[in-house]
Parts: C-alpha cells; sequence; structure tokens
C-alpha cells in the first residue's frame, strides 16, 4: 500500500468554520486533484475513507464539509439545512469555491488539473461549480441530480459523470430526465449510469441512525460506481501523463 499523509483543514465557508480532510499521495511532486463532497448528513469516515483511498492512487484529496464539522444524523435537522441550501445555486457555490481554493492552496494540487466528485449534496456542489464555469477537468455525481437555472449549465467546460439507482425516489425518472435535457441542452459531454435496483445513497455503507426513506446501501453497486468514478478521473486527470 502506498504512503499517504493526512491531516484536518480548516476554512471558512456559508458562516461556518468548515474542517475538511486532506489526504495526500507519497512523494513531493504536484498531483492531480480532487474535490470530493459528502452526502447531505454531512463529513464522516466514509468520505475520508474514499479521500485516503484516492491519495494511494496518486491524487491529492479533499473531501470538504458542509455543516461546520458536524454530522447531521438527525434526518429532520439534516433536510432543515439541505433543502434550502440545495435550492440556493449562489449557497452552493460558495462552500464549493472555499473548499476548491483549500485544495488549491495545497503546494502539491496541480491547479490545471482538479476533478470535483460528490454524493448527494456534495454531488449538486460539484455541478454548481461546473456551472459557475469553474475550470475543472471533470464532475462526478452520484444520487445528486440537481437541475440549474437556466441556461447556466452551458458555462461547464468539462465531462460530466452521473450515477443514480433506478429504484430512488428521491431522484426519480422524472428528476433524472430533466437533468440530462439539461446537459444535452448545454453541449455538456455528459453520461449517466442508472444501478438497476439500487435506492438513493446505495453507495453508502449502512448506518447506525435513522434515514429517509428510499435509502439503502447496495454493496455491489456500490463497488461499480466507485470504480466509475475512479475510470473517470483516470481518463480526465491522468490520461495524458
Amino acid at each position: 500500500m502506498t504512503t499517504i499523509t493526512t491531516r484536518t483543514v480548516e476554512y471558512l465557508a456559508d458562516g461556518l468554520t468548515m474542517i475538511g480532510h486532506l489526504a495526500l499521495p507519497a512523494g513531493a511532486d504536484r498531483r492531480p486533484a480532487v474535490l470530493l463532497g459528502p452526502e447531505g448528513t454531512g463529513l464522516s469516515d466514509v468520505e475520508r475513507r474514499r479521500a485516503d483511498a484516492l491519495a494511494e492512487l496518486g491524487y491529492v484529496a479533499l473531501a470538504f464539509d458542509l455543516h461546520g464539522g458536524r454530522y447531521l444524523d438527525d434526518p429532520e435537522e439534516m433536510l432543515a439545512r439541505c433543502l434550502p441550501l440545495l435550492a440556493d445555486p449562489d449557497r452552493m457555490r460558495d462552500i464549493g469555491h472555499a473548499a476548491l481554493d483549500t485544495l488549491r492552496a495545497e503546494p502539491r494540487t496541480d491547479p490545471d488539473r482538479i476533478a470535483a466528485v460528490g454524493y448527494g449534496t456534495g454531488g449538486a456542489i460539484a455541478l454548481e461549480l461546473g456551472r459557475a464555469g469553474v475550470d475543472l477537468r471533470a464532475i462526478g455525481t452520484v444520487n445528486g441530480l440537481i437541475t440549474g437555472r437556466p441556461g447556466e449549465a452551458a458555462r461547464i467546460r468539462c465531462p460530466v459523470w452521473a450515477g443514480v439507482g433506478s429504484e430512488d425516489p428521491i431522484m426519480p425518472p422524472a428528476q433524472r430526465e430533466a437533468f440530462t435535457a439539461e446537459m444535452q441542452a448545454a453541449g455538456v459531454d455528459w453520461r449517466l449510469v442508472v444501478y438497476g435496483g439500487a435506492l438513493h445513497a446505495f453507495h453508502h455503507p449502512p448506518v447506525d441512525h435513522a434515514a429517509l426513506p428510499g435509502v439503502g446501501h447496495h454493496p455491489r453497486h456500490a463497488q461499480r460506481a466507485w470504480h466509475d468514478v475512479v475510470e473517470l478521473l483516470t481518463e480526465c486527470l491522468t490520461s495524458a501523463e
């Protein structure tokens, strides 16, 4: 296993002191980087382990925070914070920009090779960075197929990969169709993978607290979605190395 280095990083966003998890690959050279966004519950060990796994693959990875160091395991509290956030593209962009600036400030980061990958709310934030015209090499979103303001998807300058469970009641077929119509109309290089039989947050291991209806882990598709994310990063960040 490759030796990696990890540390917490603090930065300000959305009126909060955010606490992210930065993972660095071995060596001292500049490396392509990944901004990694969590589900609406917030940053947890799941995302920290994913950032570590990306560092083992040679990427600088920052798993960013949504709630000022808190993990919202109460579904009602989570929705009370996330629903207004998801309805406010400018707030999402502010959170994303603050995390992205933190990632860019890391000396190991190659500023010309950065991708944004997120899950749920974190995926919506990754998309909003693209709609804001941020120079990214790739955007990946899992069960976060949130449409944006009319016309702004035309600012996306990189491939977009999206994954969703076929039985996800939070991202149902109508939402998928709206998302893909937006991407197509904007001329984006986009892909959508529908994982058969999977619910919302199918990628996330089971939790020991209450969850929203329609949420459920699907181990096989979780592995496939991770593989698809890694393939996206290989294609867009390292294929020219």
